[in-house]
């Protein structure tokens, strides 16, 4: 069974969280260019991250199997550092995720969620265009001509 719970002021697994992350990010280290944000997150990043947005870890019995961080924005609700073990992709974790953020956005009366994607993961663009979201821009990092990476929205009803 999987649990979906809020990270609060008492939550301390914050190694287990990072390793985490950076376990599902990790296929993307030399595919994507420039780097994943993930890789350079510390212990001190990630506990001020979840202190300024609103994270969720996905736990399966004690094992942190997923997570999600969601920052209000004044039209949508941005997701990031949205991750699934590896070992647990597949099994409807990350629809799970989704679905909680959907709870926030709509607590806030926010009509869509929002987030990036890069272009090179074109695997994720087709999960998350399954999952009801829809490629709304396409932009660069600073110092690329080429684009880098997709914006897509998922409208609320």
């Amino acid at each position: 069974m999987i649990d979906i719970v809020r990270i609060d002021e008492s939550f301390s697994r914050w190694n287990e969280l990072l390793a985490l992350i950076l376990s599902s990010f990790a296929y993307m280290e030399g595919v994507i260019d420039p780097p994943s944000s993930a890789t350079r997150l510390t212990l001190a990043a990630l506990a001020y991250k979840a202190r300024d947005e609103i994270a969720f870890i996905a736990v399966e019995g004690e094992r942190l199997v997923g997570c999600i961080f969601c920052r209000p924005e004044p039209e949508s609700l941005y997701v990031g550092k949205f991750a699934v073990s590896p070992s647990h992709q597949g099994k409807g974790i990350g629809a799970k995720l989704l679905a909680v953020a959907e709870e926030v956005a709509r607590e806030k009366s926010l009509p869509r969620l929002r987030l990036e994607t890069r272009i090179e993961l074109t695997g994720n663009h087709a999960t998350f265009t399954r999952w009801g979201f829809v490629k709304t821009a396409e932009t660069s990092h600073p110092g690329f001509t080429r684009t880098t990476t997709i914006e897509m929205q998922k409208p609320l009803a």
